[in-house]
């Protein structure tokens, strides 16, 4: 079976358990959670958004990245005896990444897995085939499922990597060496598994990210889809991963989008040369119950993509084992 390229999205999760994987009640639930968030910290975050509450999904958090860009160069250039922001203000950029990282954190820790029919197929597939596998969310399903199913292994001896060794994130560990045939696993938004550690950045073991963290992640991309690859830039990790999406694109013969929106507009941009002649299939949920739907979306991806795409709906995309 030849080497293919499976972008994940937040489909697989939502499809699992869309109580806990819908990004708008963690939002609300770390914007809640006692001894985190001061008054005033709540206050300047709420002055951005122009109400009262926590952020209502990506599309709103527009205004926050904003103010966090501003914070930061002020804080470049604000030093002295009078600096130009007063202490909320030259904290509001580490304050707002501890809150972006706990949400991610809150989706990452599901206690549930893959359905084992999925999951068996899934891990037979990268096992056998050394297939590239991305994805733009940030739970543990897969990731715990490859841990436990031997996906990753020594580096001589695995299906996949990710580049993070026991020092720290390196790209040189990313590269092949004889007889080295990997795979890739990008985390392309990141993951809060990621920590600074000086100038390293290192992986949490799955057992010690708990809500307890707190980390101000630059290393996860939780915002408003135009901003996101300026986070992506911002992270030598995440672009990293961007880098070798490309090289993974020039080696496959088949990309799979599986739960995927279509909404990542960065995503689309970059896939779209290289499925000129490379097939690529989408599979997604079917919220619908006639041909329309499924016309609908084809007519999107077909614009979104190029003409060269199989759309495959399932009412449940964890049925799907056709890799």
């Amino acid at each position: 079976m030849p080497r293919k390229l499976v972008i994940f999205g937040n489909g697989l999760g939502m499809a699992i358990s869309p109580t806990h994987f819908s990004l708008q009640p963690a939002l609300e639930e770390i914007w809640e959670r006692e001894g985190f968030l001061s008054d005033a910290q709540k206050q300047l975050i709420q002055r951005c958004l122009g109400r009262a509450g926590a952020p209502n999904g990506e599309h709103e958090l527009d205004k926050l990245h904003l103010a966090i860009t501003y914070c930061k160069s002020l804080n470049e250039i604000g030093g002295g005896d009078v600096h130009w922001l007063n202490e909320d203000g030259q904290n509001f950029p580490e304050i707002t990444a501890k809150y972006i990282h706990k949400v991610a954190t809150k989706l990452h820790n599901y206690d549930g897995g893959l359905p084992k029919g999925f999951e068996n197929s899934l891990v037979e597939f990268v096992k056998g085939t050394q297939s590239h596998i991305a994805t733009l969310n940030y739970d543990k399903l897969l990731y715990n499922s490859f841990l436990d199913n031997g996906v990753f292994g020594s580096y001589y001896d695995t299906a996949l990597v990710d580049g993070m060794l026991n020092s720290g994130f390196s790209a040189d560990a990313l590269e092949r060496k004889n007889p080295n045939k990997f795979g890739y696993y990008l985390h392309l938004h990141g993951s809060p598994l990621f920590t600074n550690c000086g100038e390293s950045v290192r992986k949490l073991h799955r057992d010690d990210l708990t809500l307890d963290v707190d980390e101000a992640s630059e290393h996860i991309v939780l915002t408003h889809v135009k901003h996101k690859p300026s986070v992506i830039a911002g992270s030598r990790v995440l672009s990293t991963y961007w880098d070798y999406l490309r090289f993974a694109l020039s080696e496959v013969e088949e990309v799979l989008l599986f739960g995927y929106s279509g909404l990542d507009n960065h995503l689309n941009v970059l896939l779209r040369p290289y499925l000129k002649s490379i097939p690529v299939r989408v599979i997604e949920w079917d919220d619908s119950d006639n041909k329309a739907g499924l016309a609908s979306r084809q007519a999107y991806w077909n614009g979104a993509l190029g003409s060269n795409v199989t759309l495959r709906h399932f009412k449940n995309i964890t049925e799907f084992n056709e890799w």
